[in-house]
């Protein structure tokens, strides 16, 4: 055991079930690490455009993931065990019985088979209400395609929830969930920090369906009496109100200030700061965040370190299965930036922030025959950044505060090639957040907030005291002002295709695809 460890003090576990896996780890208060265990999550495409989970697949791992980390710890260290937080993958959703039994698979919040209720439901109006623009990710337009397309589903089920609300039930057998988890499903009039009666009818659902919610860092429920023996911690320890794995990151890299901002280059790339007051806004969406009563203006671009791994598992050298390539990468830094008149729109998932289609696909403009695999490769990575840029903007106006710092975290930022090419882009310093597991770590900062093991300086004094940082990548300002002309050209891509997307959605609609795969097999 490292000498840096806290050798007394309190220790908490924090479980982050995401999209591809469940993590759980051990904390102290200077938020060290101790142990970290993972269990995989298979992802299941029943059709074009369509994710889903098994959604019980969000206990198991969760169960399996706690119980491999409090087995590395003594005795002695599992009686410091004081709390559980959680984080979660957030606008997925299942339904369920009372006794947590679920009744479909669970839909994620990449999947965009809603793209008609979108069109139909999505209004200034339920913007407003809700803080999320109309958009793939809200599970409010896949709860109405649930309704619309399997009757009965959603209607029959005791509850309706988040996979939080899911994970904290089978953890105490209470359903129960945070404003800042429940709040990404859509549903919440996100200013009165409650369910909206109005949206619950337009999902079809029912408030008896609902769980209940907490404020995040609050008490959601203590541990159940037999999980409790069979880990060897105290059946009084606490499950502390959590949040969605966005704001977590945030939490996690102390970005508690609007001049700070986080970037996770995760599957999706998404950046956000904090607020102390509502603003709704057409480019980025606003959640409910960790200090209890402020918000985070967040903007999401689904197509990020996905994109990447995309390209290579399908383009790129295929022994390698997707996984990082030195060499492409080493290739694609040689090309200069623009890439010889080659750009991307890289709305391979659609497109949320800042245009929000979900019918939006992606392009490449600019081939001439003296362009290479790598010359794409770059492509996409500088696309990435230039809707990062465009976002940013967006978020400072939002706030009236000025970005000095980005705080990086997710697997993007093990390319150097990527980050250096996001700093530029942005023309924003970007320091990288030590951990990797950060959204983990979040919600271990609201756990040990929710116990007050930092004093009463809340969950921005508890961020400060367990962040941890690593390198600085500065931006080359030079390299900053040729890419703001590069992307000027990139940004004139979408409204001159936005029509030629709407008649391919046609013919796909007309023509669709079979797939083998039922989205009502193996629950």
């Amino acid at each position: 055991m490292s000498s840096e460890f806290l050798q007394d003090g309190p220790l908490v576990v924090a479980l982050d079930s995401s999209t591809t896996s469940t993590k759980a780890i051990v904390v102290d208060a200077a938020g060290n690490v101790w142990h970290t265990a993972k269990r995989n999550i298979q992802l299941h495409t029943p059709a074009m455009d369509e994710y889903e989970h098994t959604a019980s697949r969000w206990w198991e791992t969760s169960r399996d993931t706690i119980a491999e980390v409090l087995s590395k710890l003594s005795t002695q260290d599992k009686d410091r065990v004081k709390a559980i937080g959680i984080t979660h993958q957030r606008e997925s959703f299942a339904p369920f019985t009372t006794d947590g039994t679920p009744l479909r698979r669970g839909i994620l919040w990449l999947d965009s088979r809603a793209a008609s209720q979108i069109e139909r439901y999505g209004s200034a109006h339920i913007h407003e209400l809700s803080g999320k623009p109309a958009g793939v990710t809200p599970a409010l337009y896949k709860m109405i395609w649930v309704k619309e397309n399997e009757p009965g589903v959603l209607e029959g089920a005791d509850k309706v929830t988040d996979v939080l609300a899911y994970i904290t039930f089978n953890l105490t057998g209470r359903w129960a969930a945070s404003t800042a988890s429940a709040d990404s499903l859509g549903i919440l009039d996100i200013k009165r920090f409650d369910y909206a009666d109005e949206l619950l009818d337009i999902a079809g659902l029912r408030r008896d369906q609902m769980p209940d919610l907490v404020p995040p860092g609050s008490v959601m429920g203590t541990l159940k009496p037999e999980l409790a023996s069979e880990w060897g911690i105290s059946a009084s320890t606490p499950i502390i109100s959590g949040l969605g794995d966005g704001q977590a990151a945030g939490v996690g890299a102390a970005a508690v200030t609007p001049d700070v901002a986080y970037l996770n280059l995760g599957t999706a790339v998404n950046a956000g700061v904090a607020s102390h007051d509502y603003v709704y806004d057409p480019v980025f969406r606003t959640l409910v965040g960790g200090v209890p009563g402020d918000f985070v203006f967040e903007v999401v671009q689904s197509s990020g370190s996905y994109l990447a791994g995309w390209f290579r598992e399908t383009l790129g050298d295929p022994k390698l299965l997707g996984e990082p390539d030195p060499e492409l990468d080493a290739a694609a830094s040689e090309i200069p930036p623009g890439c010889e008149g080659l750009i991307t729109l890289p709305y391979w998932n659609a497109v949320q922030s800042p245009y929000w289609d979900a019918i939006a696909r992606g392009a490449v403009v600019g081939w001439r025959g003296t362009h290479s695999r790598a010359h794409m490769y770059r492509s996409i990575l500088e696309s990435i950044g230039f809707e990062m840029k465009l976002n940013l903007e967006s978020i400072e106006a939002g706030t009236g505060t000025k970005i000095t710092t980005l705080r990086a975290m997710g697997g993007g930022t093990r390319s150097e090639l990527w980050r250096q090419i996001m700093a530029d882009t942005a023309g924003v310093p970007i320091t990288l957040c030590a951990e990797d597991e950060i959204s983990a770590l979040g919600a271990a900062v609201v756990a040990m907030a929710g116990i007050g093991a930092h004093g009463s300086g809340g969950v921005e004094q508890s961020a400060r005291e367990m962040a941890h940082f690593g390198i600085t990548v500065e931006p080359n300002m030079d390299l900053h002002e040729q890419y703001r002309e590069v992307a000027r050209v990139q940004r004139k891509l979408y409204p001159q295709l936005k029509d030629t997307f709407q008649e391919l959605y046609q013919l796909a609609e007309k023509y669709p695809s079979s797939r083998p795969e039922s989205p009502q097999a193996e629950l």
